[in-house]
């Protein structure tokens, strides 16, 4: 237990203490007197009781009164997302309306709205290469508008993608010599990749990179966008046929501890902000206990003063 004011509660038990010395004190010489007298006066454990329950009511109300507070563990979602936006030409593909990059954009910006501020979101975008857009940070307007600009270009580099998303997360840069151990990066339980992409890969380590947000604690949550029956798509005045390829996004999101979420039309993207389980870490927060101890001051005072009035008839 905490206080948020400890030298409050020495004047409030210098109180209470003196209450008791004054109660025994005053009680013997009372009890002496009516010996001497030869009197015998009924109730004395009622009034005991009474005088006890003020004195204890008054002791309560000093702990009260000094802000006392107990910590207890609160689960809540904390922690770093980095949503990884493929903006490769694919992503123009029409077999998700309005387009593949427009249904992600609109499903990337009710999922940054639907996060508490405990959340610091991060936008990369990716496509042959991959770079950030917007750093994590707790002001989601800054993430919002990263995913409002994306365009499409470009082909498609998963494994580039899950780099630049761990560089964001961690600030440090991902070495890609494929020949070298898998990078130490540290351990961050507590950050999550959402991938929004067709999955049609064309380039980057994709093994290396997942096994590498692995060795962090990273989750990667990928969300397929587009259908398996595919589309065609105009590039450079060529038209090339792409479809969705989920078996590579579930072994991503399997490898690292994430889930792969289905997203064939528009409808389940703009749901993907409720399936998709973030992070929940256990922090110890403060649980004020003033306003309980008050009330039991109360009724400690209350019962007090009933036992003095029904003995004595009057209250103090």
């Amino acid at each position: 237990m905490t206080l948020s004011s400890p030298l409050l509660l020495v004047p409030g038990l210098l109180v209470t203490a003196a209450l008791v010395w004054a109660a025994v004190v005053l009680g013997r010489r009372r009890t002496r007197a009516l010996a001497a007298a030869g009197v015998t006066m009924p109730g004395g454990r009622r009034a005991s009781l009474g005088t006890g329950l003020t004195i204890a009511g008054v002791g309560v109300l000093a702990v009260a009164a000094a802000g006392p507070a107990a910590m207890v563990p609160v689960p809540r979602t904390a922690g770093t997302v980095i949503l990884a936006m493929d903006v490769s030409s694919s992503m123009g593909a029409d077999d998700v309306a309005p387009n593949r990059l427009a249904a992600a954009q609109r499903a990337a910006r009710a999922f940054i709205e639907a996060q508490p501020d405990s959340v610091d979101i991060g936008v990369v975008t990716f496509e042959q290469g991959a770079r950030t857009t917007a750093r994590p940070d707790a002001d989601h307007s800054v993430a919002l508008k990263a995913v409002d600009r994306l365009k499409v270009t470009g082909g498609t580099a998963l494994g580039t993608a899950i780099r630049a998303s761990l560089t964001a997360i961690t600030g440090k840069q991902v070495p890609l010599d494929p020949d070298a151990d898998i990078p130490d990066l540290g351990y961050w339980p507590s950050a999550t990749i959402v991938m929004f992409t067709d999955g049609q890969n064309r380039g980057g380590d994709i093994e290396r990179a997942a096994e590498t947000a692995q060795k962090a604690g990273v989750h990667i949550h990928t969300v397929g966008v587009g259908t398996t029956a595919g589309a065609t798509v105009s590039v450079d005045g060529y038209r090339l046929h792409t479809a969705l390829e989920e078996d590579v996004l579930t072994w991503i999101a399997e490898t690292t501890g994430g889930a792969y979420h289905p997203a064939s039309d528009a409808a389940r993207l703009d749901g993907i902000a409720d399936t998709i389980d973030l992070r929940v870490t256990v922090s110890d927060e403060p649980l004020p206990l003033a306003g309980g101890l008050i009330g039991l001051a109360l009724a400690l005072l209350t019962g007090g003063a009933a036992l003095t009035v029904f003995r004595s008839g009057r209250v103090i």
